[in-house]
């Protein structure tokens, strides 16, 4: 990612953000805040996130989030320039911009009464109101998309008792997250004193393994201060301390924690870089420093202890947890690391969810994406792509390869800004279609885990006709989501959006015409209507006076609640309907390999015959004709045929002979 200039981002950003606001017909520095937190979600540096803006004399405030245990509240303001580079950021002015949120925090229950309960600012404040009672920290975060010539910021500060940490995003920090091939800023943990260790080197491997034992109470520190960032390459997600497991790691802390060393696996760790307290020999015997830590196995262990410390409110200082400890380059993070997590997993099922990049799933997609394009529906008759990224930042770098402002434009114009989208984006358009909103409302990071586990059981076919089914999920996605908006759902928008989808493709059961919404790019009128007659009664549901819809959203409850709505399909809907429901493939080995052996039993006459036929009766379209035609000449010359050429033949083949066509006849 390193030929992305500052300079280049910076005007990739603008442009994005303009293209955003304009296509969801919402306020730039809104757009602006909603887009670094899908980053930061992303990233594990926040969730739960609600955007809602509200200002006034001496307040401004852009949202608020908080942590899975709610003990962290966040609270978001932004400010974004059209001129980025000619533009820096005072200390004076960041200052302001914090205060501006201190002085939220102070006002909310004054500001709530001033608004109705629907509204997005009295729900906000709710909001706030709600977590306060629970929160142990709060952190100020602070957006802008300029850069800041302050040294530092603001000094700590506290809130009724409550430390207030502030957090500054500028241009410059954002560009170094985005453009790392890491997933960040790297972590870096003093220990003082230096923790003892034993350290060998792996045979001519390389990799140098460390053994050594954390004092509890400082994991739990490092968890308080990093969450799941700490955990970026873990294996799975932390649920809580539920479980077998988890609650055996909460019981022996609780009880005996004396005997937690001899009673715990402990935690598996990578570093990018060490530094090591040497004898006069040379040997290292205790870490002082580690840069760009990373727990890739022990998440439970590790946020359990966080829990117990934190929410059990019990001492941690007789708590001993042995370390393994590994010194990765960073080259070789994407490949060393799964085996690692993966070979020192033995508690509960291994699922890969962070290494999604470079999974085939996602490979594939990419490079299917990319050979497909469609004709804008604005009436241009303009060819254009959707753009995966696979790899964060990937559009904006391959941007930056056009030199000239005419071959930006050019690049621009084949690849719309407002058709790019995400790992994440991609795992809620179909997450929604399958009917788990309620796994979708629980935020990008956790349902894109859900995501990766369903396709890793279950993997479907990647071609064609695949991608252009999740994309036009994404177009329906995207129109819902306007409908949504006109009814002014607020800060609720984005689960009364997801909800609404995924009832509409329950109560269709999954017979919307993709690939008609893929030819159009646009979802039909009667989908339209239907939406719209839907929304407020899912809203009712959703938003609830004394309910929190970014919680309820993730209770099952709320879509048992949504999916006994008393509403049935309107008769315009209905009369486009497929017959049958959309067919997303599922393929596994052996049944690519079943439908290979049975293609190969077809006789190559046979395929020739099926070709003639078709031509003469016109039983088949051209493309179905092409196919036949294909398989027989990979037949004759033996070249490969992949599993979705297989498994497109074999559907021509059956429908052929549904059609009248026999072989013994031919």
């Amino acid at each position: 990612m390193a030929e992305l200039s500052l300079t280049d981002y910076a005007r990739t950003l603008v442009n994005e953000i303009q293209t955003r606001a304009e296509a969801e017909d919402g306020s730039i520095p809104k757009t602006f805040t909603r887009r670094v937190l899908e980053m930061l979600e992303e990233g594990g540096f926040v969730s739960n996130t609600t955007v809602a803006y509200h200002e006034g004399h001496g307040v401004m405030v852009f949202g608020f989030g908080y942590s899975e245990d709610r003990t962290v509240l966040d609270l978001y303001t932004a400010d974004f320039n059209l001129t980025p580079t000619a533009t820096k950021l005072t200390k004076a002015g960041m200052e302001r911009q914090f205060r501006r949120l201190h002085a939220f925090l102070r006002k909310t229950s004054k500001i709530q009464p001033h608004f109705d309960p629907t509204d997005e600012v009295y729900q906000l404040c709710e909001g706030v109101e709600k977590m306060l009672a629970d929160a142990t920290r709060i952190r100020l975060f602070f957006f802008a998309n300029y850069e800041s010539t302050a040294r530092s910021g603001p000094e700590p500060e506290q809130f009724d008792g409550v430390p207030v940490e502030h957090h500054l995003w500028d241009l410059g920090r954002l560009y170094r997250h985005e453009t790392s091939g890491t997933g960040g800023e790297p972590i870096i943990v003093d220990f003082d004193p230096p923790l003892p260790c034993l350290s060998v080197q792996s045979g001519d491997s390389g990799l140098s393994v460390t053994l050594a034992v954390v004092p509890g109470q400082h994991l739990a520190e490092l968890y308080e201060e990093h969450r799941t960032r700490l955990l970026e390459l873990n294996v799975r997600a932390y649920l809580q301390a539920r479980g077998k497991v988890n609650g055996g790691i909460r019981k022996t802390l609780r009880e005996e924690p004396e005997l937690f060393l001899a009673y715990n696996n402990g935690i598996t760790a990578t570093a990018l870089e060490a530094e090591f307290v040497e004898d006069s020999d040379g040997n290292r015997v205790a870490i002082r420093k580690l840069t760009g830590l990373q727990i890739v196995n022990g998440g439970q262990t590790t946020a359990t202890l966080h829990h117990v410390l934190k929410r059990d409110r019990k001492d941690l200082a007789k708590v001993s947890v042995q370390m393994k400890l590994t010194l990765v380059q960073e080259s070789d993070l994407m490949e060393i690391v799964p085996r690692i997590s993966e070979y020192s997993n033995t508690q509960n099922k291994v699922t890969l969810v962070d290494f999604s990049s470079n999974d085939k799933f996602h490979v594939d997609f990419e490079r299917v994406s990319r050979s497909l394009w469609a004709t804008s529906a604005d009436g241009t008759g303009q060819d254009i792509r959707w753009w995966y990224e696979r790899a964060r930042g990937s559009y904006a770098v391959e941007e930056a390869k056009h030199i000239t402002p005419a071959a930006r434009r050019k690049f621009r114009s084949d690849n719309p800004p407002a058709r790019r989208f995400t790992k994440a984006d991609l795992a809620k358009y179909v997450n929604v279609w399958d009917g788990l909103p309620h796994q979708v409302a629980r935020g990008a990071q956790k349902n894109f885990a859900e995501f990766q586990v369903r396709v890793k059981e279950n993997p479907p076919v990647v071609d064609a006709d695949y991608c252009r089914r999740v994309i036009a999920m994404g177009i329906l996605f995207k129109a819902i989501d306007q409908v949504v908006k006109n009814h002014g759902a607020g800060s609720q928008k984005a689960v009364v959006t997801t909800y609404t989808m995924a009832r509409l493709c329950d109560a269709t059961d999954r017979r919307i015409d993709l690939d008609g919404i893929w030819r159009r790019q646009a979802v039909s009128a009667a989908v339209i209507q239907a939406a719209d007659d839907l929304c407020p009664l899912v809203m009712d549901i959703v938003i609830q006076e004394g309910k929190l819809a970014t919680e309820w959203g993730k209770n099952p409850k709320c879509w048992d609640d949504v999916r006994s709505i008393d509403w049935r399909v309107p008769d315009e809907l209905a009369a486009e309907l497929l017959s049958q429901p959309v067919d997303i493939p599922i393929d596994t080995r052996e049944e690519e390999e079943a439908r290979l052996e049975r293609l190969k039993e077809i006789p190559l006459a046979e395929w020739e015959a099926l070709t003639g036929w078709a031509r003469e009766t016109r039983s088949l379209e051209l493309h179905d004709q092409q196919m036949a035609a294909t398989v027989a000449m990979k037949l004759t010359t033996g070249s490969e045929i992949t599993p979705a050429q297989v498994r497109q033949a074999l559907d021509v083949y059956d429908r052929a002979l549904a059609g009248g066509f026999s072989p013994h006849l031919a």
